[in-house]
């Protein structure tokens, strides 16, 4: 019988040529569902509603309150005005407000503008301008940027404030949640490839970048996360991972999904995280290189002892040997994971294969460091010659660039078609990271294309550090490279020719300059003075710098 042949067909889909799999088979409000985050939530509280889904300070809230909040929040904002696809941007530390706004704001259809609060106001402003923010949420500690980053705004923006901020007609956030309804019927995106999420990326030139994450990539990276961490209802999250970056790696929906525990943390300290741990059985956590190196490095005062072994979850530069062996003495458990903003955080793991446990100590910890294979939820990822795009032998020796591709990886570049286009380009998406490629399949960085400098995490644009530099009046030329650092990985050294005549300023002046002009962690924090190496037609020599600045 052929499959023509399997069922009665109409008579005007047969004329046509339709197979039987084409015929009568469609999607349906029964089948089919456009996928959001924002249903992890209602699932959760319909599963286990009596769950302590959030513990921050003395505030415990269940799932069912939870759900409740974040209905509330989204009502109240309505009732304000907000809609689907405004922008809504939150300037908070890692608090419950800043959870409840990753499941409030895209239940009304609109899209979530975390904010980095370590930027300067001018940043600020720039992003709630390019995003077109219409509502800003902040909390008291960040009063003051956020008014200085609204100073001169012609459109209304509607503030609402977690605690007292001072800002003229801000609206109180427990007001806000008052006047929303708990049983608010939100409704999902009609198409999941709608836009939920804001991002903006240091990037390496010129104003930052702000990728746009949709429902579904949202919703994909949040159990891809969860399966590749282990969180299970038993879990309990801490928040030593700013909320701010990435959307949390997207932890605020993968913990959701799993039913577990979120533990908030307002600011990264080391006797906090260890009594936290002690307090509420942590079992997971992420965290860029400079918090291992505050753990492993923790005063033994600091150090309270803890029964359970906890993964911890670290992106950005490989964390050493010497860390990762404290980490372990300490009940750590440690994963590298390698990604970015374009990416919802993290893109590949790495996986331990059960022959590592047999290996050397250094060469152990050698394989720990590499980037690893993609997260279940990515589709592929390839090191590619730049030149020729064809993929590089898995050979562990040539290098190529680093690209991935999937329903992680961003819409695009908000506002900004050609950057968009030259960052995915060719179906794949360019992070300009070179590595090579063993035979098992992981990746490992080599060497980074751009001259970006990763410091705790944050990604610092050396050409930007480098025009603030050349405005000194003393500075003819700059060129700024990454310096290894014990504590943060990197941190930017600055390599200054000065103009002809011109006094040599104390480095004490030029930090204190760079400061008025940049967020604190992109000041250089080593300073050297004379003339730049450059080749024949001018350009200089950023490899010899690199090999200067390991050397002091």
């Amino acid at each position: 019988m052929s499959m023509m042949e399997t069922g009665p067909i109409p008579a005007e889909a047969r004329e046509a040529g339709l197979h039987p799999f084409e015929v009568g088979l469609g999607r349906r409000p029964a089948n089919y569902v456009a996928l959001t985050p924002v249903s992890l939530l209602a699932r959760a509280a319909a599963a286990c509603g009596a769950r302590i889904a959030v513990i921050d300070g003395s505030r415990r809230f269940t799932y069912a309150d939870l759900y409740g909040r974040c209905r509330r929040l989204a009502a109240g904002l309505a009732g304000r005005g907000i809609g689907s696809l405004d922008t809504v941007a939150i300037l908070a530390p890692n608090v419950s407000e800043m959870i409840e706004a990753h499941f409030a704001v895209p239940m009304l259809g609109a899209v979530l503008n975390p904010l980095n609060t370590r930027l300067d106001p001018a940043t600020i402003a720039f992003s709630l301008r390019h995003g077109g923010a219409r509502a800003l949420i902040v909390e008291a500690e960040y009063a003051a940027l956020a008014a200085r980053a609204l100073g001169d705004f012609a459109e209304p923006v509607l503030v609402v404030a977690i605690g007292e901020t001072g800002i003229d007609g801000a609206v109180p956030y427990d007001s806000l949640l008052a006047e929303g309804d708990p049983d608010y019927a939100w409704v999902g995106p009609v198409d999941e490839w709608q836009s939920l999420c804001l991002l903006y990326t240091s990037g390496t030139t010129g104003d930052p970048k702000g990728a746009v994450y949709s429902h579904r990539g949202g919703y994909l990276q949040a159990l891809g996360n969860a399966v590749t961490f282990g969180l299970t209802d038993a879990s309990v999250y801490l928040w030593t991972l700013p909320m701010f970056h990435c959307s949390g790696w997207s932890y605020p929906w993968a913990s959701v999904a799993a039913c577990a525990t979120q533990v908030c943390l307002r600011k990264v300290e080391p006797a906090a995280i260890f009594r936290l741990i002690a307090e509420h059985r942590v079992t997971h956590l992420c965290g860029a290189p400079i918090v291992l190196s505050m753990i492993a490095h923790a005063p033994a005062h600091d150090r309270v002892p803890f029964p359970q072994t906890v993964r911890c979850a670290v992106g950005g530069a490989a964390p050493s040997s010497t860390i990762i062996r404290t980490m372990e003495d300490l009940g750590f458990q440690v994963t590298h994971l390698y990604g970015a903003t374009e990416s919802y955080g993290p893109a590949t793991v790495c996986l331990a294969q059960p022959d590592w446990a047999d290996l050397p100590e250094t060469e152990r910890y050698a394989r720990m460091a590499r980037q690893g294979v993609p997260l279940a939820t990515l589709e592929a990822v390839s090191v590619a010659d730049p030149a020729t795009d064809a993929p590089v032998p898995r050979d562990g020796v040539s290098v190529g660039e680093i690209r991935l591709r999937g329903n992680t990886v961003m819409k695009g570049y908000l506002g900004n078609p050609d950057a968009t286009e030259q960052a995915l380009a060719g179906g794949w998406y360019r992070t300009g990271d070179l590595a090579v490629w063993h035979p098992d399949g992981s990746v490992e960085i080599k060497d980074r294309a751009k001259d970006i400098i990763i410091s705790g995490g944050e990604n610092i644009s050396s050409l930007e550090v480098e025009e603030v530099l050349m405005r000194h009046p003393a500075v003819m030329l700059a060129a700024v490279v990454a310096k290894p650092d014990p504590t943060w990985g990197e941190s930017p050294c600055a390599f200054l020719e000065l103009k002809p005549g011109a006094t040599e300023p104390a480095d004490q002046e030029l930090i204190a300059f760079c400061r008025e002009r940049m967020a604190r962690f992109k000041v250089p924090k080593s300073v050297v003075f004379g003339p730049l190496p450059k080749t024949s037609t001018g350009k200089i020599q950023k490899f010899v710098l690199r090999e200067q600045a390991r050397a002091l």
